[in-house]
């Protein structure tokens, strides 16, 4: 999970005049930065970890979900909330999102950014030799444990929440937050105070 609530102390100085002088307004503005900052974020943690992964951005834009800052009353603050959250859920995801492809040997899959073998694993039924027949389960990946039952769903290994706050994404993260949220403050606070 990634929360933008703040910025910098010296960033925070930096704009504590012009933030004074909107007085109840400060909020409004803070939250527009914050939202513009964190969907900028977003877009950019999803473009990583899509890279990351292996997975499709479609798949990861469905499972990273967002919370925005919220406003408040607009003269007391009550429900006042400045923090702009990304937070995703879910376990070891299974390998039917990774492209998968059969092959004799087993099933090779586009996982982490390269490509993988996971021998004796299958998609189909029937032999190579007279044509192998799609099952009707979803389109997993499966591993034998028997001359015939049990089979298993293959997991890939990867876990987007434990992905989404480590290498390259959280850098990601980290990084559109310090270059765009003392720009965003900047710029809408000089819009409220109409400069």
């Amino acid at each position: 999970m990634f929360t933008v609530s703040g910025v910098d102390m010296k960033d925070i100085e930096r704009f504590e005049n012009m933030l004074g002088a909107l007085g109840n307004e400060a909020p409004k503005a803070v939250s527009r930065a914050l939202a513009r900052t964190g969907d900028m974020a977003r877009t950019r943690v999803v473009r990583t970890l899509a890279k990351q992964t292996g997975l499709q951005q479609k798949i990861i834009r469905r499972v990273v979900k967002t919370k925005r800052p919220a406003q408040g009353h607009p003269e007391t603050g009550a429900g006042q909330d400045l923090t702009y959250t990304l937070h995703a859920a879910g376990g070891d995801v299974s390998l039917k999102y990774f492209r998968p492809r059969e092959t004799r040997p087993g099933v090779v899959a586009f996982v982490r950014g390269e490509r993988k073998l996971y021998e004796r694993t299958f998609m189909k039924g029937g032999s190579f030799e007279r044509g192998r027949v799609a099952l009707k389960m979803g389109g997993h990946v499966f591993e034998r444990h028997g001359r015939r039952l049990p089979i298993e769903v293959v997991k890939s290994g990867v876990i987007i929440p434990e992905e989404m706050v480590s290498g390259e994404t959280a850098a990601a993260f980290d990084d559109t937050v310090a270059k765009v949220l003392p720009r965003r403050l900047d710029h809408e606070i000089s819009r409220a105070l109409g400069l």
